[in-house]
């Protein structure tokens, strides 16, 4: 390991493009030309990936585009040294000095050390200005070599508190005296914890900057890096005595309980290392303050909080959102595949009598009259069980959904209102969007009770009593009284539109088409669910004169299958190279999840990338739910998928209709991913569940 940086991988004051994304191509053709990674649009691709997720622009003229990519060969670092400068999103301007950091997708420990050594080198006026005035490119080499302790300069890197000229934005106001920063009488004591999304470079520059900062400002400050390579956790003394916590992350904490209780500051990981001094004032007054947002004792919950203090409020819905359908999901998947068994095993009449057969029967007194099941009498009973039991769980969808969601905006004590406000939402017939607007509702409705201040005798009662009591009354009265009946009239106009458009045969292809949009739209948000639940709904009576409801069921879950499986076929077989290694590992996951009807798997992708994945999932999705209503393809099944094939006829219709959307949509998105460029500022689609 000492050739991470060569003279063939500088480039010295020549145009490399006008824009980032030439400079980082320019970079990485200069790496795969050493040899150092198989294919240089691939290693383009996933560090403009990550750019796209968060610039990587710094004050003083610098940037570090970085990206572990299954096409790094070498842990490598590619300069350049740009005349006239690029934009790459500083709050200053245009970055002169481009580090692109080069990672394999399985770096070593040794190479992140390495790579990170860079990035705290970056935090010293002295090594940047050492690079400008660099001569050639051999120059340049002998700066960053021994910065990071590569060849004979340097044996041993300095440690996270070594960085001896803190930039301007790490150094404490003039006005932020000794005084200001103490605590009955002594210097604050913080502790702080920095992550970024690749762990590699900002994590270490935000820890140096803080660590800097709180000595100028002579504090008792220790920072946990918590990067790629693993971290050092810091030990649970240092943590217990100190006053307040600084988490500058991008992603969620690692054991972020240790924390619990704990006067909290959060931030993107960037605010750790532009603005240090100003997080260290907050985090002081924090520890200060009664009323000062704390760490929850919820290790989930707060990881959550964590993730998305530093987003907008459409990113922070969309976070909610897909908080309270991710713990939807094990009813929706438990309870589908049951009632799928119930079918097989009690016969499709099962609908009909399986609380009668429960109440009446049991294994040793089985039923003897009314057996619809191809396995008699046993068969009877155990598909009525397997049925209840899918029915109950399937019953519980809104008020989990609702209850999360709350949950996602108050942690615990929004659980009990968002449960009362989803089954209230029921009750009303207002259905999923009812339980959406009734899990916000009790959400934000305890979230403005957990912070008025109340005298430290209730503080206590809060969040089990107090909070759920009021919370309940506010959300649900306001369900019952103004919100529930207008969301039940819009939920069977809904309905009722599509159910006028099945009276003919090409209304059925019409709907088919219409279902097959609507379930690829939001991927398990609200329109999709409309979809769905008309589905569901309608099977009850259906029989065998009236099939138009199994027809339904099949375009449905067939046309929901599509997203999944077109993402795992274009990301790990038709086009890896446009796809980045996140993406890839999750499209492998998405062939099991697509199979099983379970959306989720397409809403990493779509959440990237909406304006290319769901117009191509939405074709897709249109064209097998047209092919489902051509084949006359039924399903006896509200979920599964694949694995209910035996609930399904005929087969070949479905499997036919399944391959012609999931091509297609994929073979859009491959042309779409190829010549239609991504926007920087296009909105995630709102968040939603697995399909169901």
């Amino acid at each position: 390991m000492s050739d991470t940086i060569t003279p063939e991988l500088v480039s010295l004051d020549a145009p490399l493009g006008t824009d980032k994304q030439d400079v980082i191509r320019a970079l990485a053709g200069l790496v795969a030309a050493q040899g150092r990674a198989t294919d240089a649009d691939a290693l383009a691709a996933d560090a403009i990936a990550r750019e796209d997720k968060d610039e990587t622009g710094l004050p003083g003229g610098i940037a570090i585009p970085h990206a572990k990519s299954a096409a790094v060969t070498q842990a490598s670092l590619a300069f350049a040294r740009l005349q006239p400068g690029v934009d790459f999103g500083a709050p200053d301007g245009p970055a002169d000095l481009v580090f692109l950091i080069a990672a394999p997708a399985h770096a070593s420990e040794e190479h992140l050390a390495v790579l990170s050594r860079l990035a705290r080198s970056l935090m010293q006026d002295t090594f940047t200005a050492d690079l400008r005035a660099a001569a050639d490119a051999d120059g340049v080499v002998r700066v960053v070599r021994t910065a990071i302790g590569e060849g004979e300069a340097v044996s041993d890197a300095a440690p996270a508190s070594a960085a001896s000229t803190p930039p301007a934005s790490a150094s404490a106001p003039a006005s932020a005296t000794a005084a200001d920063l103490q605590i009955d009488g002594r210097p604050a004591r913080i502790v702080a914890v920095t992550s970024c999304a690749t762990g590699i470079a900002h994590t270490f520059m935000a820890a140096d900057a803080l660590t800097a900062a709180g000595k100028d400002a002579g504090i008792d400050l220790v920072v946990e890096p918590q990067g790629s390579s693993g971290y050092q956790a810091l030990p649970a003394s240092v943590i217990d005595d100190a006053d307040a916590v600084i988490f500058a992350t991008d992603v969620d904490v690692r054991e972020i309980s240790r924390f619990a209780g704990k006067p909290v500051i959060r931030s993107g990981v960037k605010r750790g290392i532009e603005q240090p001094a100003q997080m260290i004032r907050e985090a002081v007054a924090a520890a200060s303050d009664p009323n000062a947002a704390r760490v929850s004792g919820t290790a989930g919950a707060s990881s959550g909080e964590t993730s998305t203090q530093n987003l907008s409020w459409g990113a922070r819905i969309q976070r909610i959102l897909l908080t309270g359908v991710s713990y939807m999901i094990p009813f929706v998947a438990g309870g589908g595949l049951l009632i799928a068994l119930g079918f097989a095993l009690g016969g499709y009449e099962v609908t009909a009598n399986a609380s009668k057969v429960i109440i009446d029967n049991a294994l040793w007194n089985l039923p003897t009259t009314d057996i619809t099941s191809p396995f008699g009498p046993l068969g009877q009973y155990l598909g009525s069980v397997a049925f209840m039991i899918g029915s109950t769980s399937m019953g519980f969808l809104v008020a989990a959904l609702a209850g999360y969601i709350a949950y996602a905006i108050a942690d615990r004590p929004g659980i009990a209102p968002g449960f009362v406000a989803g089954a209230i939402a029921v009750t009303m017939s207002a259905g999923f969007i009812g339980g959406i607007v009734g899990g916000f509702l009790a959400g934000f409705v305890a979230w403005w009770l957990g912070r008025l201040p109340a005298p430290r005798w209730l503080r206590g009662l809060m969040p089990v009593v107090i909070i759920p009591l009021l919370g309940s009354i506010v959300a649900s009265g306001l369900m019952i009284l103004f919100l529930g009946r207008p969301i039940a009239a819009l939920m069977a106009l809904l309905t009722d539109g599509l159910t006028s458009l099945t009276e003919s045969g090409a209304g059925l292809i019409v709907v088919g088409v219409i279902l097959g949009l609507m379930m690829c739209f939001d991927l398990g948000g609200p329109i999709n669910k409309v979809a769905y639940v008309f589905a569901t709904t309608g099977l009850a009576a259906a029989s065998t004169e009236n099939t138009a409801p199994y027809l339904i069921m099949a375009a449905v879950m067939t046309a929901g299958m599509v997203p999944p499986l077109a993402l795992a076929l274009a990301s790990t077989v038709l086009a890896r190279p446009l796809f980045t290694p996140v993406e890839r590992e999750n499209g492998k996951a998405a062939w099991l999840l697509g199979a099983a009807f379970i959306s989720e798997g397409a809403i990493p992708f779509a959440a990237a990338d909406p304006l290319r994945v769901i117009p191509a999932s939405m074709v897709g999705g249109a064209i097998t739910g047209a092919l489902s209503m051509v084949f006359t393809v039924q399903s006896y099944a509200p979920h599964g998928g694949i694995f209910v094939l035996f609930a399904i006829n005929p087969v070949w219709g479905f499997v036919v209709a399944l391959l012609a959307g999931t091509v297609v949509s994929a073979l859009l998105l491959v042309v779409l991913k190829k010549y239609v460029r991504k926007s920087s500022t296009a909105p995630a689609p709102a968040e939603a569940t697995a399909t169901v």
